[in-house]
Formats: structure tokens, C-alpha cells, sequence
């Protein structure tokens, strides 16, 4: 059975990005039978608001066509989110932190009773045996140094919702060491385990 990628992009840049040049070289490493649904987040998420929380907050067979209209894109990342075996995300790191899109889709999909729920114990993921991959690059931020808040933070919120297995491939620092960056991450790639 064929692995499906679930590919998100949130650099802002589609000419030039590392992020999506490292993402490519991932993806590629999957074999010819993989499927690939994408996510660019360069065209821009909506933010949540006032009517997209009170929908949420209402229980699903109380909502209104206005209220399932509200959260239909939500519904829409968060179903690509459960199709996908694998996730591969481009994280270009921007003052320090994580793309404000990259946050929108983050707010959109993390949903309680959907992709996490409270109990006694905490909050439990619900979306979990799948493995994510995330591609980072900086200009030089370091990947986990005190001034990166956007690696923390990302395997984090996946882990929140269920999603454990995080990888990651760092091109940091790309203004201070472009080549050997490069030449580091590259290295990462072959060496992640993506046969189908």
C-alpha cells in the first residue's frame, strides 16, 4: 500500500525558498508509488475569529449552516491531516519563530474532540501513528538554540495532537555557513528512512 504525504509549505517564497528545495528532495526520497497531497500556505490562511470559535464551541449537531460554513476549511486541513501517513513540513524560520501562515493552519486544525481531547490525565492527540518530517532553514537562527522558537514549539503542537514521530532536517544559519548548511541538511535527507 502506497505511503501518503501530506506536504505543507509556509515559506512565503516559492523562487529561492530552502524550505521547499529541501521538502522537494524529501519527498523524492519516497519512491514513485507515494501519494502527495499539498498544502501551500504562501496563499494565506484566514485567522480565527469571533464566529469560527463560537462555531467550534458549539456541539456538531447543534450547529447552523452558518457555523459549518465557518469551520469548512477548518474541516477541509484537518482531513488531509487524517489521509496523511506522513507529514513533511517546510519551516523557514522568521524572526525567531514560525511563519505566521504556518501558525493559522496550526489554530485551524487543532480542534478539540477532533484532533485532541481533554481528559483527566491531560490532553491526549488523537492523530497518532503518523511520523512528520519537518525541513528548517534560517538565515541564522540556530535550529535549538535559546533564540529558536520554532522547532520547540512545532514538535510541540504535532505533539499535542497525537503526532510523535518528528524529524528533523536543519539547513540553519544558511547566511553565516550557506554551503556546509546546505551540505549538512543534504546529508539528513539521505540518511531519513522513507521507503514505502
Amino acid at each position: 500500500m502506497p505511503q501518503h504525504i501530506l506536504r505543507i509549505d509556509a515559506s512565503a517564497r516559492r523562487d529561492g525558498s530552502v524550505s521547499r528545495d529541501l521538502v522537494d528532495r524529501i519527498i523524492d526520497r519516497a519512491g514513485p508509488h507515494t501519494i502527495v497531497t499539498t498544502r501551500d500556505l504562501a496563499t494565506g490562511l484566514p485567522l480565527i475569529d469571533e464566529a469560527w470559535i463560537r462555531a467550534n464551541l458549539t456541539p456538531a449537531d447543534r450547529r447552523t449552516d452558518t457555523d459549518r460554513a465557518a469551520l469548512a476549511l477548518s474541516d477541509r486541513l484537518i482531513a488531509e491531516l487524517q489521509a496523511a501517513d506522513t507529514l513533511v513540513i517546510g519551516l523557514p524560520i522568521y524572526n525567531f519563530g514560525v511563519p505566521s501562515a504556518l501558525k493559522a493552519w496550526i489554530d485551524l486544525v487543532a480542534r478539540a474532540g477532533v484532533t485532541f481531547r481533554y481528559s483527566e490525565a491531560g490532553p491526549r492527540g488523537l492523530l497518532s501513528g503518523k511520523r512528520a518530517i519537518v525541513a528548517v532553514a534560517s538565515g541564522g537562527t540556530e535550529a535549538g538554540s535559546e533564540i529558536d522558537f520554532a522547532t520547540g514549539y512545532l514538535r510541540h503542537v504535532l505533539g499535542f495532537i497525537g503526532i510523535t514521530d518528528v524529524s528533523f532536517v536543519t539547513a540553519d544559519r544558511l547566511m553565516i555557513d550557506n554551503t556546509g548548511s546546505l551540505a549538512s541538511a543534504a546529508a539528513q535527507i539521505d540518511a531519513l528512512d522513507l521507503a514505502a
